[in-house]
């Protein structure tokens, strides 16, 4: 199978104030500077809603649940489908419809219970049952059921083809004892998670909008893993408060450092980095085309040609958002290069396209973004679009949202438009199915959808070979361009500083922060 300005002094002791003023767990504060072998702190800019990773929302914190918890195969750090619990990449039948797996037999669960194929064939079972109401259960629909050969070989039936699956493993879906929900419950899962996964650390305890501390797991099946007795994700949502953390010494690593800050902050004594394009992370200006003025094809290839992404991606985000004016990252094999040209920043097109348009006479609308950022910090990124749409007498009002309301209002289409950065397993359909397909979870988020796009997807589900896809994807490029459904400035890198006792670390195509293999000195 294949598929400029940098941190200044006073910043620094700002942000040292603020965390002198904060309140910190004395466990955590106590081990924070530990030694070899010792305690190994990330800090994140988000807060997790639940531990459960069937309902994981938000990706830098999946940290958590990737650590616990393990499934037959692994999208890796470097974007690569591995095997896991499972020995090998599965076989696959000539209809495409049975994928038949070979599990490890030396994989406990942290209860001491062996893995067997019961136990994945009972996770499927109930993450696909609706009752169960798992988040991402859509993007499982269409697998039929778990049928068992002997306790370490399983097959899944698929009712129709559909080889993406395999790929949305890691991010939202793990492997569990059986029984273990019916007999803990779902609040086990939610918020004390002990002894029901397979992975490296073992739930330890949480503290709402502070920490969740795992540790290591003694009988992990990966010998000599991981390199830490104890993992502390620690949640500091303000960006100079991170890095004061970091320079400090108060953490080892941190997620989604300020990108006008990353170069210099990486150069520091004692300090390094790394930022590598996922393939999955949008930077997209989001549509309804439910409402006007974007229920106007004409109008929304107006927008699109009035972004300029060599300023966003190069002066706003700093080099940390690969251009891209498709859904495709310019690096990915799936991109399309006319397709991308075809949307190139001209006022003079946008200009025209929206002559063309039932709006030629100006219109306006509400631009929401988040007040906390997520990733990127979007706020001059949206200041600088509303600067560049009024050059074509377009007038948007902008308005910062907690992110408590900008979640609900995008998966409901409840909004105008929305500058949001989103991360998905980093597989080509992802975004294309769960946005243009009908019964998705975001298909309400810009209420477009195209016959074509459902054809061709359909073809892309039964295929793996990249040759044959890519003439597939260039239509689906070029589609997507020639409606302008939303408008994509680019694809986010996965960014992330730590300090130099750490070691054998890689920014992940993924985004998550995977700290399996890490050592420390």
């Amino acid at each position: 199978m294949r598929r400029t300005a940098g941190i200044t002094r006073r910043t620094a002791l700002q942000a040292a104030a603020a965390i002198s003023a904060a309140t910190l767990s004395g466990s955590w504060i106590r081990d924070a500077k530990a030694g070899p072998g010792g305690t190994l702190t990330v800090a994140l800019s988000d807060n997790p809603i639940t531990c459960d990773p069937i309902n994981m929302a938000s990706h830098d914190t999946m940290i958590i649940s990737q650590t616990i918890w393990e499934n037959l195969l692994e999208f890796d750090v470097d974007g690569i489908l591995k095997p896991q619990l499972a020995k090998a990449l599965p076989e696959i039948s000539a209809d495409k419809l049975v994928y038949t797996f070979d599990l490890r037999d030396d994989v406990v669960f942290q209860n001491g219970k062996k893995l067997t194929a019961e136990d994945v064939k009972d996770s499927f079972e109930y993450m696909l049952d609706p009752k169960n109401k798992a988040s991402r259960r859509p993007i499982f629909d269409r697998l039929s059921h778990v049928e068992i050969d002997s306790p370490y070989r399983l097959r899944v039936v698929l009712k129709e083809p559909y080889s993406p699956w395999v790929y949305f493993l890691t991010k939202h879906m793990a492997i569990w004892p059986k029984g273990s929900r019916q007999e803990l419950g779902d609040d086990h899962f939610r918020l004390n998670p002990k002894g029901v996964g397979t992975g490296p650390g073992i739930f330890e305890e949480w503290k709402p909008n502070d920490y969740v501390s795992l540790v290591r797991n003694p009988n992990y099946w990966q010998k000599g893993k991981p390199a830490w007795d104890r993992l502390v994700v620690k949640f500091v949502p303000e960006d100079a408060s991170r890095v004061a953390y970091l320079l400090s010494g108060q953490i080892d690593m941190m997620g989604a450092p300020p990108p006008r800050d990353f170069t210099n902050l990486k150069k520091r004594n004692g300090i390094d980095g790394d930022t590598r394009g996922t393939f999955g992370g949008w930077s997209v200006l989001l549509l309804n085309n439910k409402r006007p003025p974007f229920d106007d094809v004409n109008f929304r290839r107006a927008l699109a040609h009035a972004v300029d992404r060599e300023t966003i991606t190069k002066r706003i985000f700093y080099g940390l958002v690969e251009k891209s004016a498709i859904p495709a990252p310019a690096s990915s094999w799936w991109f399309n290069p006319a397709a991308d040209k075809s949307l190139a920043y001209d006022l003079d097109k946008a200009k025209f396209y929206l002559k063309k348009s039932k709006y030629a006479d100006g219109a306006s609308f509400e631009l929401m973004t988040s007040a906390v950022p997520y990733l990127l910090d979007a706020k001059d990124c949206i200041v600088f679009l509303q600067s560049e749409f009024a050059k074509l007498g377009i007038e948007v009002k902008l308005r910062m949202a907690d992110a408590a309301l900008i979640s609900p209002a995008m998966f409901r289409g409840n909004y105008d438009a929305m500058f949001r950065n989103i991360m998905s397993p980093g597989e080509a359909t992802y975004f294309l199915s769960q946005n243009f397909l009908p019964n998705q979870f975001m298909s309400d988020v810009g209420g477009y959808q195209s016959p074509r796009i459902a054809e061709l997807l359909k073809i892309v589900f039964a295929e793996n070979d990249e040759k044959k896809l890519k003439p597939v994807y260039d239509e689906i490029m070029q589609l997507l361009a020639d409606e302008s459904p939303f408008v994509w400035v680019g694809y986010f890198n996965a960014t992330n500083l730590w300090r130099k006792r750490v070691g054998s670390f890689k920014a992940s195509r993924g985004l998550t922060i995977n700290i399996r293999d890490v050592s420390l000195s």
